[in-house]
């Protein structure tokens, strides 16, 4: 046993007769097993053959003689064998069991033995004493009798054990390393942290992957600096995702693990290392452009909306105490305390010379009336016509995106123009909605439109989505000058993913994006929004009783809009009477101003609202509203803000789904600030007319012990988040629009509470509840969803239902026919319908693409050509097709037995679109995103009305295919599959 050297955990000795003539032929195992195609001997003491590497072979002569001493044998069993022996036929001799075969050695012999091939008898060859002690090589390459003669494991090997640790080298100095950065760029010498770059052949698709193993970068002990091929490393290989489908995350990561390990390879000297310098600013880049583009645009959208809203009532007119048409009534009456003694405004009576009481009131609201609808109707034409994904907030959209769902053009450069232009039609109309949620989707659309400026982020979709989410901070940053709440915003409600590095890149954006909009100052304020306000006062104990009644209030506003704008959604959806989504918008619009214009309140803007509604009466100048005027503090202002706030209600949960650009959050955000003063109010009438009430003891005399606008602000913080179901964002979002850090606890009561309310309706905020109505396949990461206790084969998709694909057997021609015939997207790979062993998956976007590019030119193979997913040795790769690099031969795979549980985490944690249950190797059944999505959501209504029985539809199959399954799109009416062209591999997802 002194020379027997090998030291390998997965081999396991066994004891073995002696063999008496050393000369006679062994046969090798047989050599038409199917093997997984992930079997590649990893390199070690037997080498990448199986064989016992030799430690040096003095003469080049040696190597040649032994190959000519090679008897032939078959190239599978080459790679599964091999066997040693020794000039003493008398010895005890072992078997050695490894992945790569058995191999027996010589317990005794010395260290001159040398590994044999005994897969076919020579007695010439084998019989020749001189002979004997040469190194027989199955490979016909001479590189890997090289690797084995200067076997580097093999020489370690011979070191006596140690358990010391090992000194460090002495670390080079700063010029040293400049010097041999400089050498080390010009002379190609690798560096000491990268090994030299190992010869790479030719990919061929065709080519066997064991002898591509044996010849590639595997056998060379080390990593490749070159791109990993298919059997090595990865699924495999990928042709661009089809509209309305999801991505491969694992897929996408392997894909960046690789391009990653090719550049830090090939990254020597200076140019090297400004290469990686490059890669990685491609990212800043694109996050510092996106966030100055940001800032722009919603600048322009700020100017344009406010010009637009004050054209209701009015222009500017040129004159001496006038400026220019251009510009809206703040800058038209810039300089006066008092806006209504501004002469440059002209209202439409005095342009149109109209000076009776009821005259001009009733030309002001005609007008009104008109501008409404003609700017609400535009922007409902421009989606219409231009654009259907600026449709709504396009939040349910981005967190579907941004969870690996695919949707063409939604944020393509059209989308973001129609967006844009469509929001401020539709902000200045005078309707119900707000612009902070549809500044989200601007913002990735501007992310998307950068992206595609560099190719390695383009070309990956996982990255890609790290960017967006990096990027949608920046909207909110602008919406509510709140850079850390859109840091907080993008964490909290739309990122999927979302790593440490996301959270600084948002940071970058976000700031960027607020940086660029105090420079444009669209308000000539200082300040990023327009109801952004400051507070001198503080608060007393006794008045946390009404923040806490202000919370409840939220979270049962948010909890009542949900139901309701979902009926409304749900009545529109199943109505088919109802006009266009034109005509809807303009009778919406004429109606919310019927009900805005004789409401004092309700008349203004809803910022312009929302900025008085906040604003402190000891600091407030010009009281348009007339909240601060002395005597404001009474009943009829209490009724009237009660009354803005149901009706605002009302005209939010029918506008919020309309074909225009919409968002939510200002609208409820105004709603609870009506809902806040009103209560404000009250507390200060209190006040004031029982200043010796014990609670009132802390109160100062002669100093205003409350003030109004803190309740609006906490009012409003409560019924955003009663509608979205947000906490920390919020919070932050509130402190930085007020500054003032003691107002923060009581935000907190009040938005703690009314999340605790809102989810005792239910636990979906409106955003969730819109991804529900529009049937997105998502599946909340961070959702505490009700999952049923049960195993997942109750739900699967059998195998005797499954469409599947034996490993062979099949030609051009009968996979097209399966492809005509059923409309799934994916088959799995199984080696025989006996044994049923899995093999892979196929997704039908590569097998289409395969099938349509062998049969044209340059391969122009026939239909009747035969085509495999297994290896083949006698195959001819000219006229054959081998579909393995193209299959996903490492399949997510959990035991038919597993709780349903456990399979949704693994959607969720993983971003799966399928699952494969097996049962020891064979295949069970299949288990898709959306049939996970169809369980966690309660489609048991909608099986039923697919003609599917309930809890039986995903088990009989029905549901994959003819009960609308993972076969169609989700937004999609039909099965159609486009052909995909090798554009497509490359294009832009988005």
């Amino acid at each position: 046993m002194q020379d027997a050297k090998i030291r390998r955990k997965d081999a396991v000795v066994k004891n073995c007769p002696a063999q008496k003539d050393p000369d006679r032929g062994r046969s090798p195992p047989p050599s038409d097993e199917v093997h997984s195609i992930n079997e590649t001997p990893a390199s070690g003491p037997l080498g990448h053959h199986g064989h016992l590497p030799r430690r040096r072979i003095s003469r080049k002569t040696d190597r040649k003689k032994a190959r000519a001493s090679t008897p032939s044998q078959p190239r599978a069993a080459r790679h599964r064998t091999g066997w040693l022996r020794s000039e003493d036929t008398g010895n005890q001799c072992r078997q050695i069991h490894t992945m790569a075969g058995p191999v027996q050695y010589d317990s005794s012999a010395s260290s001159s033995s040398r590994p044999l091939n005994t897969g076919a008898s020579n007695s010439n060859s084998n019989n020749d004493p001189a002979d004997r002690d040469e190194l027989d090589f199955w490979s016909e390459d001479e590189d890997v009798a090289d690797v084995l003669i200067e076997d580097p494991i093999h020489e370690e090997l011979e070191a006596p054990l140690s358990f010391k640790r090992k000194q460090k080298q002495n670390a080079l100095s700063a010029p040293s390393r400049l010097l041999s950065a400089f050498t080390g760029s010009r002379s190609g010498t690798a560096s000491p942290h990268s090994l030299p770059r190992a010869r790479t052949p030719t990919h061929d698709p065709n080519r066997s992957p064991r002898r591509a193993g044996a010849h590639g970068a595997a056998s060379q002990g080390t990593k490749d600096g070159a791109p990993l091929d298919w059997y090595v490393e990865g699924p495999g290989r990928r042709v661009g995702y089809e509209d309305l489908t999801a991505i491969d995350w694992i897929f996408e990561y392997t894909k960046e693990r690789q391009r990653l390990r090719v550049l830090h390879s090939g990254a020597q000297g200076l140019l090297g290392l400004f290469k990686q310098l490059v890669d990685a600013s491609e990212v800043w880049i694109i996050l510092i452009l996106t966030g100055m583009a940001v800032g722009a645009v919603a600048a322009g959208i700020d100017i344009t909306t406010d010009w637009l809203g004050d054209l209701k009532t009015g222009y500017c007119s040129s004159g001496p105490e006038g400026g220019a048409f251009y510009l809206n009534k703040n800058f038209c009456c810039w300089g006066y305390n008092e806006i209504s003694k501004c002469g440059g405004w002209t209202p439409w009576a005095k342009a149109l010379g109209v000076s009776s009481g009821g005259g001009k009131w009733f030309i002001e609201y005609f007008f009104f009336l008109i501008l409404s609808v003609i700017l609400a109707s535009a922007a409902a034409m421009l989606v219409q016509e231009y654009g259907m994904y600026a449709k709504h907030s396009g939040i349910p959209e981005i967190k579907t995106v941004l969870g690996g769902f695919i949707i063409r053009r939604f944020l393509g450069s059209w989308t973001l123009i129609t967006k844009s232009l469509g929001l401020c039609l539709a902000v200045g109309s005078g309707m119900w909605l707000g612009k902070e949620g549809p500044l989200v989707h601007v913002a990735c659309c501007c992310a998307n439109l950068f992206i595609k400026l560099f190719k390695n982020i383009n070309d990956n979709e996982a990255r890609k989505r790290e960017v967006l989410s990096a990027a949608a901070a920046s909207g909110i940053s602008v919406a509510f000058g709140s850079p850390i709440g859109g840091v907080l915003f993008s964490l909290e409600q739309l990122s999927y993913y979302f790593p440490d590095k996301t959270m600084w890149q948002s940071f970058v954006c976000a700031m960027t994006a607020a940086v660029v909009l105090q420079a444009f100052d669209p308000f000539r304020t200082g300040q990023l929004v327009m109801y952004q306000v400051k507070f001198s006062t503080g608060w007393h104990g006794f008045e946390l009783i009404p923040f806490v009644f202000l919370g409840i209030l939220g979270g049962i506003y948010g909890g009542l809009f949900i139901k309701a704008n979902m009926a409304v959604a749900r009545w529109k959806k199943n109505t088919p009477w109802l006009p266009g989504p034109i005509t809807q918008v303009a009778a919406i619009a004429l109606l919310t101003a019927l009900i805005n214009y004789p409401n004092h309140y309700m008349k203004f803007q809803t910022s312009e609202l929302v900025s008085n509604l906040f604003v402190e009466c000891s600091k407030y100048v010009d009281d348009q509203i007339g909240l601060c005027k002395t005597g404001a503090a009474s009943a009829p202002t209490i009724v009237l803000l009660i009354f803005g706030a149901i009706l605002g209600f009302f005209l939010a949960t029918i506008t919020f789904g309309l074909q225009l650009p919409a968002g939510i959050i200002l609208p409820s955000m105004a709603i609870g600030a009506l809902t806040g003063r009103a209560v404000g109010i009250i507390m200060e009438i209190w006040v004031t007319n029982h200043p010796t009430f014990f609670a009132f003891a802390s109160c100062e005399p002669d100093v205003p012990c409350v003030t109004p606008g803190t309740y609006a602000i906490i009012g409003a913080a409560a019924t955003l988040a009663g509608v979205t179901r947000m906490t920390v964002s919020i919070v932050v979002i509130m402190f930085e629009l007020t500054g003032a850090l003691t107002y923060v606890l009581p935000i907190m009561i009040a938005v703690m509470l009314s999340k605790w309310v809102g989810d005792a309706f239910s636990r979906k905020g409106i955003y969730e509840a819109w991804i529900h109505f529009n049937e997105y396949p998502f599946l909340d990461n961070s959702e505490e969803m009700v999952i049923p206790d049960i195993p997942a084969s109750q739900i699967m998709t059998r195998i005797e239902d499954l469409v599947v694909l034996t490993a062979t057997g099949h030609t051009i021609g009968s996979l097209k026919n399966i492809l005509d015939t059923h409309t799934y997207r994916g088959f799995p790979v199984i080696s025989d319908p006996r044994e049923a062993i899995l093999l892979g998956y196929i997704s039908r976007a590569e097998l289409t693409y395969n099938l349509q590019m062998c049969s044209q030119p340059p391969r122009s193979l026939p239909p009747e050509t035969e085509a495999f997913f297994s290896h083949q040795p006698l195959a001819d790769p000219r006229t054959t097709l081998d579909l393995r690099p193209w299959m996903d031969q490492t399949p997510i795979t959990m035991a038919s037995r597993s709780n349903l549980h456990l399979a949704v985490s693994y959607f969720q944690k993983l971003g799966l679109r399928y699952v494969l249950f097996s049962d020891r190797g064979a295949l069970q059944g299949l288990l898709t995103k959306k049939d996970v999505w169809y369980v966690l959501n309660g489609a048991e209504e909608t099986r039923r009305t697919s003609g599917l029985s309930r809890g039986m539809g995903v088990e009989t199959g029905l549901t994959r295919e003819d009960g609308g399954g993972e076969h169609q799109g989700l937004l999609r009416d039909d099965g159609h599959e486009e052909g995909i062209s090798p554009a497509e591999d490359r294009g832009p997802m988005l």
